[in-house]
């Protein structure tokens, strides 16, 4: 089961946020052999998708999570739905967070 992180991200500005990945004990993940997919959309079943830039530390067991301002100035404001995904050497991938994203409003352009 994912656990929910809630996410805001400024339109128009840089975006980065890194997560630390545990267990149910909390102990942190082996990412050795792993990849990384995430993407944002109006609603679970949207055709337009935005992907986060994914990075993998296996040393510190986190995704960092990363749009760049261009990504984000193209966003409409208001809320979206996002998830991302860990995929193991085999190809067996697992869901590991989901939520909400709300996208707030820039001003200064």
């Amino acid at each position: 089961m994912a656990t929910r992180v809630n996410i805001i991200i400024d339109q128009g500005t840089d975006f980065s946020t890194a997560i630390n990945l545990t267990d149910s004990s909390g102990t942190d993940l082996n990412l050795t052999g792993y990849s990384a997919a995430s993407q944002i959309r109006k609603t679970h079943s949207s055709s337009n998708s935005t992907a986060f830039t994914c990075a993998l530390s296996v040393a510190n067991s986190t995704l960092t999570l990363s749009l760049n301002n261009s990504v984000t100035a193209a966003m409409s404001a208001g809320r979206y739905v996002w998830d991302a995904e860990l995929t193991n050497s085999s190809g067996t991938i697992s869901r590991i967070l989901e939520g909400m994203v709300t996208v707030t409003p820039e001003v200064t352009k």
